[in-house]
């Protein structure tokens, strides 16, 4: 998987289309992800003393990768993610200004 925790994506299908956000979760086995403050979803909370109230919260949820794209740090675009290898180490590079993510 190409996306890591922390990166900067966009969301390029569904209900937050175009809205950019930080990475907080990576699921590779199910090539899923997590984004901070994106594709919300509402949980009912119980009450946990008498007199409280219960209430909803929202909680991000997960979202398939194939609906995301990194943001190059350099260029401001979403872009595609491929690699570029030295003689000791392999880093990410953006397709578009070939610069190093």
């Amino acid at each position: 998987m190409k996306i890591k925790k922390g990166d900067q994506v966009m969301i390029i299908s569904g209900k937050d289309r175009t809205k950019k956000g930080r990475v907080l979760q990576v699921f590779p086995q199910t090539a899923r992800l997590v984004v901070e403050g994106l594709n919300l979803r509402k949980k009912h909370v119980k009450p946990k003393k008498s007199g409280e109230k219960g209430e909803m919260v929202s909680l991000p949820a997960s979202i398939a990768v194939a609906n995301v794209k990194i943001v190059c740090p350099k260029c401001g675009q979403a872009v595609r993610i491929g690699y570029r290898t030295t003689e000791k180490k392999k880093f990410r590079i953006c397709k578009k200004c070939q610069q190093e993510i």
